[in-house]
């Protein structure tokens, strides 16, 4: 599963300085009144095109850095980074962030005699074994310059975002079961097949079973190469949850949920 602990920590670093006003938020326009009192640089990002698909993944990253008082800045260093996004979790409804990170560097460009910066053919796609699972189709790509080059002195550090919109093919599951009333120390043993969109193979595809409110899953696995999949869970007296959820391994295809027909005759009668 995704960490929320990042190779950098600018993403995270970035999204806690929005919130309590230290870091300069992202500009529409690069002028002299998007600079906040004591700012001394704006900083804008922005992708072309904005949406991305399954057979068209790649995107020019293009900004901006100018002075407070909107005339260009030249030789300014930024840190670019696409950031895929992933929902927490969360069954409690805990104060907890809703949302965890995986983020990836893209370059380091220097912005030019206009202030301007680009990094051309950028592929939005989620690079790494992690698990897609509760991923996010708006990848985020961000842009970041400090001047003193110290994350921990966040009073002169530039952020800008903008959101790279991953529109996903829909993805299926089918399954049996073995039985629909089980009761505590049964085995629930779940069969099936995914099926993802033409021309992407379902192996490997990673296939969850929950059966446990508080838990997202209870065991997984991974799919054989034509799809198919077989999950064993031994039924325990508090099992009252169950779920079966897929994650290809592709950002461009979406996951598939099935609540599955079965009981717990174990679980204390209302």
């Amino acid at each position: 599963m995704p960490r929320k602990s990042l190779p950098t920590r600018l993403a995270a670093l970035a999204a806690l300085l929005l919130t309590t006003g230290a870091l300069s938020a992202p500009a529409a326009s690069a002028n002299s009144a998007d600079a906040a009192p004591g700012d001394a640089y704006v900083l804008t990002v922005n992708t072309d095109p904005a949406t991305t698909d399954h057979d068209n993944r790649r995107v020019d990253v293009t900004g901006t850095v100018t002075k407070a008082d909107g005339t260009p800045a030249p030789h300014i260093p930024v840190t670019v980074e696409e950031v895929v996004r992933f929902t927490t979790w969360n069954p409690w409804g805990d104060p907890i962030d809703p949302t965890y990170y995986e983020p990836r560097e893209l370059g380091r460009p220097v912005s030019d005699a206009d202030g301007r910066f680009t990094i051309p053919d950028v592929a939005i796609d989620h690079v790494g074994t992690s698990s897609l699972l509760n991923v996010q189709q708006g990848v985020q790509i961000t842009a970041f310059y400090d001047e003193d080059g110290d994350l921990n002195t966040p009073q002169d550090g530039y952020f800008a975002d903008t959101t790279v919109t991953a529109d996903a093919r829909p993805s299926s599951v089918a399954y049996t079961v073995n039985r629909k009333r089980l009761k505590a120390g049964d085995v629930l043993i779940v069969q099936g097949r995914v099926t993802l969109p033409e021309g992407v193979g379902p192996g490997d595809t990673e296939v969850f079973l929950q059966t446990y409110w508080e838990g997202q899953y209870r065991v997984k696995t991974t799919t054989r190469a034509d799809g198919t999949f077989m999950l064993l869970a031994r039924i325990r007296d508090y099992d009252d949850t169950f779920t079966l959820r897929t994650a290809p391994r592709d950002l461009y295809v979406s996951g598939a949920s099935r609540s599955l027909p079965v009981t717990n005759t174990s679980l204390p009668r209302a």
